[in-house]
């Protein structure tokens, strides 16, 4: 648990893309001195150089007196207490086994709304059945929020889980700003599952707007969605919680709606008659939704919850179903 005397305590970001980037900026209006990892030395230097990450989110001043670089991911999370977590779902693996030491003496939160190909597994449940680390000192930072607007300073949101409810007010603190509110939860599973799901939905949305549904049909499909992320928690993990709540309903609508929606964009994309691979390599960031598609309907066959909105991006991006057929047998199962 965290004490009044944790300020000592050392963070680590852990990642290089837009929104790692939206965080350090959040903490550096916190902390006097911060640990940022970014697996490419080149572009710690330009950041060093230009005072700004040149890749994502040029526009955010970078305060770079206060932050401690590393390119080597076995030394930042040696030298770091707190550790929140901002790689892509794919690559969490591969960089995460370049530490040897113990992880269970660090507090991690995952800001990732992704899920770990080949394991079916979100970032906490990757940290507690691999690494051991208790879900007593797991955590998970989740929206409505894009770094796109954090980079621009309009008033967002971000909801802080952890068990360790000391945890929670503990790095909400650190990153809460007068444009940035924060708040606590204690449900782990249901905001980073949600999160999860709400990236499938916005790939469907982008779909039916790409295909040239309007607004109207748009509506019906979030609300549909919604419905079918509750079946899915109440079903996996069932404890009270408000499903309408900014945490699950509000990451849902911005991800689903926003132009900032990376998800949303590559469903937009393949609406429109691109493929998978020629959607991807056009994006310069990575659309979780993508795995978790998969994965998700690896792990539904166990449950068998009713999720036609996520079988249809599955039919259409893995069983490579033609979009406008399976968008109008969707709009069949909808109410």
């Amino acid at each position: 648990m965290f004490s009044n005397m944790d300020d000592a305590r050392k963070i680590a970001v852990l990642g290089g893309g837009s929104w790692a980037t939206a965080l350090v900026k959040l903490l550096l209006n916190n902390v006097d001195s911060l640990n940022w990892y970014i697996r490419n030395k080149d572009n710690i230097e330009e950041i060093k150089k230009r005072k700004h990450n040149p890749h994502y989110l040029s526009s955010i001043e970078i305060n770079t007196d206060k932050i401690i670089f590393y390119d080597n991911i076995a030394e930042a999370i040696t030298n770091s207490d707190v550790l929140i977590v901002a790689i892509p779902g794919p690559f969490i693996e591969s960089s995460f086994v370049k530490f040897h030491g113990d992880y269970t003496n660090k507090h991690i939160f995952s800001a990732v709304k992704g899920i770990i190909p080949n394991h079916n597994l979100t970032v906490s449940e990757f940290f507690n059945s691999n690494y051991n680390v208790p879900y007593s000192k797991l955590g998970i930072i989740s929206g409505p929020c894009h770094a796109e607007e954090i980079a621009m300073e309009r008033l967002s949101y971000l909801t802080i889980s952890a068990k360790n409810k000391e945890d929670a007010f503990y790095v909400a603190g650190k990153l809460e700003c007068d444009y940035l509110h924060t708040k606590t939860s204690n449900d782990i599973y249901g905001t980073e599952y949600a999160a999860i799901l709400k990236n499938i939905v916005a790939i469907a949305a982008g779909i039916c707007h790409g295909l040239g549904y309007g607004d109207n049909f748009q509506a019906v499909l979030v609300s549909n969605a919604l419905q079918e992320i509750k079946r899915f928690l109440d079903i996996t993990y069932k404890t009270k919680r408000k499903i309408n709540s900014s945490a699950y309903l509000g990451d849902l609508l911005v991800t689903s709606y926003s132009q900032f929606s990376r998800n949303r964009t590559f469903g937009n994309m393949i609406g429109k008659g691109y493929s998978v691979k020629s959607a991807q390599l056009e994006m310069n960031m990575v659309a979780e939704g993508i795995n978790a598609t998969n994965c998700i309907k690896q792990i539904n066959e166990k449950h068998h919850v009713k999720m036609p909105i996520i079988e249809a991006v599955y039919n259409i991006l893995v069983n490579k179903v033609s979009a406008p057929l399976e968008i109008k047998l969707l709009t069949d199962k909808l109410k």
